[in-house]
């Protein structure tokens, strides 16, 4: 019999028993000549049930699974064998969570239920907080009376960290090269000595801007490849966020909106890395700053919770409920295409380096405040 039906906020939660998981993974097996095609495929592909459920996979999805340490995949849905973070928001598991409306990979296998095949692209960030890029393609297949889907997933992590490159890093180092080389084209026309003063200040921001560009993608690289180094002293908490209140109220995004540190906010030490503390707090300032919320205060706070210190930064925005499930997913972006670095490296910098906790809350009452919780 079909296990009870439990509550759902999206794809049907229902999902077969063993035994009958067991029956169709036996009739697969017994067609040589779909096993021989699925397993020619250099591909990863899986064969899932009609809820969505794995009932084959061939060597390559097998291969690739096993780096990401997963029991056997048979019975599980494609999002719980790639340990995607969305798949236990609900106990129901992948396709179930409000999070999982947006996803490709869902989307792509309910449409192949109504019998048409499916490509789409897919974003997906890990409960360990990394991020995987995939493009999948469902095809509905009709076996025996079953129907089934052939669901095939193409990793494209590497292209599309390609393009971000061509269209995000080389782009904003060309800006600051560009504004660098202008300014220093006219010096030698000025003889005005406070004008001179004036250039030779925003070449400098300009460079310390192009110097921070390189920096972080230098950063976000080794981290990916888990060859971030570690540099853990002691902190003050109130120096950290003065540094970062005269550094952004004085950024180049910013247009005279004020930064301010909370009257609450705590004076504490802190043993972390100062340089990855300040690059997922500036890039919750920055994310803040580029808000358009007319007359918005950035107000930055440190909190002493028992075991914990948390640092916050809020704002008067609101981030729409569509958002909020994908804000942390790699190159997601509300900002426009090749974006969306920012708050994926405050997960991944925070919670995979730092043993920290990153997260936010937004609604019309009071606004948008972007936490990290850090071990004492």
């Amino acid at each position: 019999m079909l296990e009870e039906q439990t509550l759902t906020s999206y794809a049907p939660a229902i999902r077969y028993t063993n035994g009958q998981l067991e029956s169709q993974f036996k009739t697969i097996l017994d067609n040589k000549q779909l096993v021989n095609f699925v397993e020619s495929i250099s591909q990863m592909v899986l064969i899932l049930n009609k809820h969505r459920q794995v009932v084959y996979a061939n060597k390559s999805y097998k291969d690739f699974c096993r780096q990401l340490n997963h029991d056997p995949l048979i019975g599980k849905r494609p999002g719980e064998t790639f340990n995607c973070a969305n798949a236990f928001k609900s106990v129901a598991g992948c396709g179930t969570s409000n999070a999982c409306k947006s996803c490709g990979a869902v989307n792509a296998i309910l449409e192949s239920h109504k019998g048409k095949r499916s490509t789409k692209e897919c974003q997906i960030l890990t409960t360990d907080n990394d991020a995987l890029d995939i493009e999948v393609t469902a095809s509905p297949l009709d076996l025996d009376g079953e129907k089934l889907t052939i669901f095939s997933v193409n990793d494209i992590s590497a292209e599309k960290r390609r393009k971000s490159l061509e269209r995000v890093f080389i782009h904003d180092i060309l800006n600051s090269a560009g504004a660098i080389s202008g300014l220093s084209s006219i010096l030698t026309e000025i003889d005005d000595a406070e004008q001179l003063k004036d250039i030779a200040q925003t070449i400098e921001d300009a460079s310390k801007n192009l110097i921070e560009e390189i920096q972080t993608q230098r950063e976000l690289s080794a981290a990916e490849r888990g060859e971030l180094q570690l540099h853990i002293k002691e902190l003050n908490s109130e120096e950290v966020l003065s540094e970062l209140q005269r550094t952004y109220a004085k950024h180049e995004l910013n247009a005279g909106k004020p930064i301010h540190i909370s009257t609450e906010s705590a004076n504490c030490t802190i043993n972390t890395d100062i340089v990855l503390l300040r690059r997922i707090l500036g890039n919750m300032i920055k994310n803040a700053i580029e808000m358009n919320v007319p007359h918005d205060t950035i107000t930055l706070m440190c909190k002493v919770r028992q075991n914990l210190i948390e640092f916050s930064v809020h704002n008067n925005s609101v981030v729409p409920e569509e958002v909020k499930d994908q804000l942390f997913k790699r190159f997601y972006s509300t900002k426009g295409q090749g974006r969306g670095l920012g708050t994926y490296s405050m997960k991944l910098l925070g919670e995979k380096y730092l043993n920290g906790k990153v997260s936010f809350t937004s609604s019309e009452e009071r606004g948008t405040t972007f936490y990290i919780q850090l071990p004492k």
